[in-house]
């Protein structure tokens, strides 16, 4: 058990920062513009909140700019913080539950809602010229998720093919190559 609170905290900082001008940018999700990937934070946001209380939705949190509501600065961190509020109570790390149509034990979903949290954290970040840092210990946690992910799953479903930086990297660089992210994607 660990709290996702200053993750999700993080994030909901960087969703205020975003511009109107910024919604239309890349990002190093293939495929996903800026406001695509809002609009997927403002759905798996909704989708682990209800993981963790055990009352799962169906479907998956697929990106789309034209859902993404107006008031996106407020609304998406105001879900962010009931996400962290709501994977504090124990049971929601107990027993099993669903979310984007999987089903998984209860620990291995909150594991999931913080590598969400925290590499569409370094994906906004990066896509919209924000610093990104994240709590060590909570890193180590995301490490030892996206180390678990077999090559079946790095088709493009869960993560693309990892990119190679080195046994030496920082824990942040690896953990985005094990994810199939470069940690050298800059919005050019």
């Amino acid at each position: 058990m660990f709290d996702l609170t200053p993750a999700a905290d993080r994030l909901a900082g960087l969703v205020r920062n975003v511009t109107d001008g910024d919604l239309k940018a890349p990002t190093p999700c293939p495929d996903y513009s800026v406001g695509d990937l809002l609009d997927h934070i403002n759905g798996l946001s909704v989708a682990f909140t209800m993981a963790a209380l055990k009352t799962p939705l169906e479907g998956t949190a697929a990106g789309d700019a034209s859902r993404l509501p107006l008031d996106f600065r407020e609304s998406i961190p105001a879900r962010l913080g009931e996400l962290a509020e709501a994977w504090r109570a124990k049971g929601a790390w107990d027993g099993m539950t669903r979310a984007g149509g999987v089903d998984l034990p209860g620990e291995v979903a909150g594991a999931v809602a913080l590598d969400e949290i925290v590499l569409h954290g370094w994906d906004l970040a990066r896509a919209t010229g924000q610093p990104f840092t994240v709590e060590e210990d909570l890193l180590q946690v995301v490490h030892g998720f996206v180390s678990s992910i077999g090559q079946d799953d790095r088709d493009g479903s869960l993560f693309g093919a990892a990119v190679e930086v080195g046994s030496n990297a920082p824990l942040l660089d690896r953990v985005l190559g094990l994810s199939g992210r470069d940690p050298a994607w800059n919005l050019s």
